[in-house]
């Protein structure tokens, strides 16, 4: 990799995350901490509001942007894949949407990249049928914990066994046949799973929830991690 492509690349980088540590940057450009460290030291000094220090982090100033990018042939095949295999399994909202951007995106490749993206062989057959229970409850599930409100559920576990919940949405996961939903529930007082397909009813309550130390959507991470 050329190093100006190099530079360009530690940008994109840091700009798309909260906080990149040099160890990070340098295992995604594959070279060593003490050329993170000088070409970081380098883009400050031409001006990029890169702020942060080595063994700490890096983030991008606010308010810095770059000129608007263009796809290479490879990375425009890969956009078209992940939309493709990833529409038939979202709810209608973000399929839609993510269709949308995709036809943004390939209306303004170059000829060769465009029609090497549009010819890629790789399908997802429907996942959902347009009517299925499950699409309507992920787009419900998203809606609140974007909201960040509580849910009442009617579910149902594996044995058939009929309970109703109090949970704090986390996150919608998916696991290549099922989706799950991550909460926290409030009557065991612990995280859970829930099986969006098990999911009887469920009801968004007035009450909203904010982030408390030890039932985060990091922590929920951290649990799955440890288990």
């Amino acid at each position: 990799m050329r190093r100006a492509d190099r530079l360009f690349e530690i940008v994109q980088l840091i700009r798309g995350r909260r906080l990149s540590t040099a160890a990070f940057l340098a295992g995604r450009l594959e070279v060593s901490l003490r050329t993170v460290y000088r070409d970081v030291a380098d883009l400050q000094a031409q001006g990029v509001p890169i702020e942060g220090e080595a063994g700490v982090g890096y983030r991008l100033g606010a308010g810095y942007d770059l000129p608007p990018l263009m796809f290479s042939a490879a990375e425009a095949k890969a956009l078209v894949a992940c939309v493709r295999l990833a529409q038939s399994r979202l709810d209608r909202g973000l399929a839609s949407a993510s269709e949308s951007a995709l036809s943004k995106i390939i209306a303004v490749l170059p000829t060769a990249a465009r029609a090497a993206a549009e010819s890629l062989p790789i399908y997802a057959p429907p996942y959902f049928a347009d009517e299925d229970p499950v699409r309507h409850r992920l787009e419900r599930l998203r809606g609140a914990i974007e909201v960040r409100r509580k849910l009442q559920l009617a579910y149902r576990d594996e044995a058939g066994r009929a309970t109703d919940r109090t949970v704090r949405p986390l996150g919608c996961f998916y696991w290549g046949a099922v989706w799950t939903l991550g909460a926290w529930c409030e009557q065991r007082d612990d995280f859970r799973s829930f099986r969006v397909d098990r999911i009887a009813d469920m009801a968004v309550l007035d009450e909203p929830y904010r982030d408390e130390a030890g039932k985060t959507l990091a922590d929920f991470l951290r649990t799955v991690e440890h288990e």
